[in-house]
């Protein structure tokens, strides 16, 4: 439970935020705060993507048999900028 909450529901949170902010009505915050939250949203995933991409590669290198949790949170963090490209 703990590693599925670590790797899975914490990771979500990003897409989750970031499809919440692009679904904002451009009257709550007006579009450019709009934009700037889904874009610093987006780049914190790709951020957070790419070091746990990173870690993922290590635990391979060392035969850990957990290293496919890393690659699935780098996964997940990577859906807000793809939204980001599809959504501009």
């Amino acid at each position: 439970m703990r590693r599925t909450f670590r790797h899975i529901v914490l990771p979500a949170l990003a897409p989750a935020v970031f499809f919440l902010v692009a679904a904002t009505p451009v009257e709550v915050i007006g579009c450019f705060n709009r934009g700037l939250t889904a874009l610093a949203v987006a780049l914190v995933g790709v951020v957070a993507g790419l070091i746990f991409a990173v870690k993922c590669g290590r635990s391979r290198r060392r035969g850990e048999p957990d290293a496919h949790w890393w690659a699935l949170s780098a996964l997940i963090l990577a859906i807000p900028a793809v939204g980001l490209i599809i959504l501009a």
